[in-house]
This record gives C-alpha cells, sequence and structure tokens, in this order.
C-alpha cells in the first residue's frame, strides 16, 4: 500500500510540475506589473525554501546559513554586473554558493544539534562582519549600486531557478541519495553501521541546494539595484525559509511552496496595511503557525482531505442503500 501511493504521489508530482511551470512562464502575459513584482518576491523565497527543505528537510539538521550563501550571490552580482552577461553571473553566482557552502559543510556537519545550529548562524554573522570591514577599510564605501535589469528579465530567470530547484528537490527526494538522507535523518549510526557515507552526502547535498541560492542571491542583486551587508546577509534571509518550510510542512514536495506563499501574501499585506505593526503581528502570527500547526499545512490538508473522503463514502453508502430500498 505504501509502495503504491508513493507511485501515484510521484505520477502526480510529474503532472503537477510541469503544469505549473507552465503556467509561471506565461504569467506575465497575464497578470499586472505589480503583481509580476509580488510574484518575484514569492519564487524567491519559494527557491530559498525548497533549497533548505532539499538537505534540512530529511535530515532534521535546521541550517541558517541561507542568508551567507544568498549574501554571496549578490556581492558576485555587485562586482562582475556589468563586466559580463546576466547568466554568466547567475552561473558564477550559483558556483560560488556551491564553494561557499561546500567550505561550510566540511566545517560544521561533523556538529550535531545546537552547535550546528549556532555555527551556521556565527558563519552569516562572520562572513557580513567580514564583508562589511572589507568595504569600510578597502573600498571606500559600505553601500553598492548595482546595474539593474527590466522585471521581465528577472522574472525570467527567477522561474527558470525555481524550475530548476523544484525539479532537482523532486529527484534527489526520489532517488538513493534521498533515501540515504532520510536515513540519516532517523539514526545517523545505524545509518553510518549500513555503509552509508554519511558526511560526504550531507556535504554534497547540502552543497548542491547552496548552488540556486547563489544564483538565487545574483538575480535579486539586480532588481534591488542598491545593496549593503545589512541587505545582503539580512538575519530574515536565513529564519524565514525555515518557517515557511515548518509552515507549509516538510513531509511533501508541495509544502514548502505552499508555505511560502501564504507567508509572504501576509507579509505583504501587513506591511502595506499595517507598517508600524508589521513585525509585531508577523511575529504573533509565527507563534501561533508554530503552536497550533505543528505538522504544517500538508498535515492539515491531509486531514481535511481524509475528512472529505470519509464524508463521500457515507454519502455513496447511503446512496446505495436508498436503491436497494
Amino acid at each position: 500500500m505504501l509502495i503504491s501511493t508513493l507511485l501515484s504521489e510521484q505520477k502526480a508530482a510529474l503532472v503537477v510540475m510541469p503544469l505549473g511551470i507552465i503556467l509561471l512562464a506565461i504569467a506575465p502575459a497575464l497578470i499586472s506589473d505589480s503583481a509580476q513584482i509580488t510574484l518575484i518576491t514569492v519564487l524567491m523565497y519559494a527557491i530559498l525554501t525548497l533549497s533548505w527543505t532539499m538537505f534540512s528537510g530529511p535530515t532534521g539538521y535546521v541550517s541558517l546559513a541561507t542568508a551567507a550563501l544568498f549574501g554571496v550571490g549578490i556581492y558576485v552580482a555587485a562586482l562582475l554586473r556589468g563586466t559580463m552577461p546576466i547568466e554568466v553571473i547567475v552561473l558564477i553566482g550559483g558556483l560560488t554558493g556551491f564553494v561557499f557552502a561546500l567550505a561550510i559543510g566540511i566545517l560544521t556537519l561533523r556538529l550535531r544539534g545546537v552547535y550546528f545550529i549556532l555555527f551556521t548562524f556565527g558563519i552569516t554573522a562572520l562572513i557580513r562582519n567580514v564583508v562589511q570591514w572589507w568595504e569600510t577599510h578597502f573600498g571606500g564605501t559600505v553601500g553598492r549600486h548595482v546595474l539593474g535589469a527590466s522585471n521581465e528579465a528577472v522574472y525570467l530567470l527567477v522561474t527558470i531557478l525555481f524550475a530548476a530547484t523544484l525539479v532537482v528537490t523532486f529527484l534527489v527526494k526520489h532517488s538513493r541519495v534521498g533515501m540515504a538522507l532520510q536515513a540519516i535523518g532517523e539514526n545517523q549510526d545505524a545509518a553510518a553501521h549500513i555503509g552509508i557515507h554519511v558526511t560526504r552526502i550531507k556535504v554534497l547535498t547540502f552543497a548542491a541546494s547552496a548552488v540556486f541560492v547563489g544564483a538565487t542571491g545574483a538575480v535579486m542583486a539586480t532588481r534591488w539595484r542598491y545593496i549593503d551587508p545589512s541587505i545582503a546577509f539580512n538575519p530574515l534571509l536565513s529564519f524565514l525559509p525555515v518557517v515557511m518550510a515548518i509552515f507549509g510542512g516538510t513531509s511533501k514536495l508541495y509544502g514548502p511552496i505552499l508555505g511560502t506563499v501564504v507567508l509572504v501574501v501576509l507579509q505583504d499585506f501587513l506591511i502595506t496595511e499595517h507598517p508600524y505593526l508589521y513585525l509585531l503581528l508577523f511575529g504573533l502570527t509565527l507563534v501561533v503557525i508554530v503552536v497550533w500547526l505543528p505538522g504544517g499545512l500538508v498535515v492539515l490538508a491531509q486531514k481535511w482531505f481524509l475528512k472529505a473522503r470519509i464524508q463521500w463514502a457515507k454519502l455513496q453508502m447511503q446512496v446505495r442503500r436508498v436503491r436497494r430500498r
């Protein structure tokens, strides 16, 4: 029964994913400019959340290094924009994210629990302060202006990155690597005992997920056009993907995406309608989410779906009884 369920979920994903990507591709012709800007933000956070889920979802390692990897991609664009095509810069940003994540993974992924969380958060703070010190002493200024790109170009690039992140996350989740990561999350010592190269798989998966984070940072730098260390290495970029993934639920691939959409829309609404109370209201909302939805929207949707199936089955039984009479 479990195998048949997994196969049906994979078949559904193979239908839904291409349709979703096609809809995103044609969306600019159907929506307003303001809606397109909001959708760019949604796609940005969806990439960060899926990338976080790719590694942290099955292993249970809560990484707070997302802001560091994203900021590295931003500064790649700040340094190279105007010297080469934006597509090449995005590729370099992704490669730089991979290299930094590989170094972070080699240093930290032998740690467990709260030590790993604190180390990754400390790495983000360290890189931010190093960049700020370098800019102050050698750059002559803390902030940088980045040659911008049109909303259409930025939207196209983040859509391609989102599609790539979605496909890679799906392939990893339903591969031997995904099974190994799941085994590591359940019992790392037992996984090592049965022959899984625990450290190697953790480091390489963590580095692979960072490719999309760094590339997205390079794209968004051309959208924001002005950056400094506080913008590039904003701690919220480490915490929000974690919250979005937990809110949506990491057990299903659509969970992090659903959580991202809901929270980004909520964030935009609160900033627009209640700018002075935004952080307070958003923080209270997150607390309520964590307390009342520990399994995320995925679990809630599954409960509703199960109740609907039970009600439908009862209705069918009642109809059959009436027909027999």
